[in-house]
C-alpha cells in the first residue's frame, strides 16, 4: 500500500505518544519535503522537530514533480505537496485532517482520513486505549467537535 502522509496526523500522533501507530497500521509511510520541512520548522513543536530530525526508517520523504495549480495554491504548502505526491503517486490513502484540504483531495478521488480515523482503526485493533488517546489529543492545538469526539468513544463502547 501507498500512503502519503499531511504534516498533522504525524504531527499530534507524536504529541499524544501514538506515532507508533502509523507503521503498525499501515507499513511505510510517505512525505513530500514540504512536509519534512514543516515538522522540522522551529514553530513546530519541540518533540516533533526531535523527532523528525533522525526519522525512522519506516518514513520515506519524497520530492514532488507535478506542478500545482490554483485551486491547490489555496492550502498551505504541506497540504498542497502531500495531495500532489499522492497524485503522483497513485496513493491509497491519504492522511490529511484540514476539512478545506480534505475536500480538494476527495474531488480529485483520492482515499482519506485523518487522526480521528487512524485512531479508530488503531482502537478497532485493540492497539490503544482510545478514551486516553483522544483525552491527549484534545489537550493538545489539534480541534475537532465535542460531538466528533464523542461520536468516535460511543462507537468503541
Amino acid at each position: 500500500m501507498i500512503i502519503v502522509s499531511n504534516t498533522s496526523p504525524i504531527n499530534y500522533l507524536i504529541l499524544i505518544g501514538h506515532i507508533n501507530l502509523l507503521p503498525e497500521l499501515f507499513g511505510a509511510i510517505i512525505i513530500p519535503q514540504a512536509v519534512y520541512s514543516e515538522l522540522s520548522d522551529t514553530s513546530a513543536p519541540s518533540p516533533v522537530q526531535t523527532w523528525i530530525a533522525t526519522p525512522p526508517d519506516w518514513l520515506k520523504i519524497q520530492p514532488v514533480s507535478q506542478p500545482s495549480d490554483a485551486i491547490l495554491d489555496l492550502l498551505d504548502p504541506g497540504e498542497r505537496a502531500a495531495i500532489l505526491l499522492a497524485q503522483e503517486l497513485n496513493a491509497d490513502l491519504l492522511l490529511l485532517d484540514d476539512m478545506k484540504a480534505r475536500r480538494t483531495a476527495t474531488k480529485r478521488g483520492l482515499a482519506i482520513t485523518g487522526i480521528l480515523g487512524i485512531l479508530d482503526q488503531a482502537a478497532t485493533m485493540k492497539l490503544i486505549d482510545l478514551p486516553a488517546a483522544v483525552q491527549n489529543l484534545q489537550s493538545t492545538s489539534f480541534w475537532a467537535s465535542d460531538s466528533l469526539f464523542q461520536k468516535l468513544l460511543d462507537k468503541h463502547l
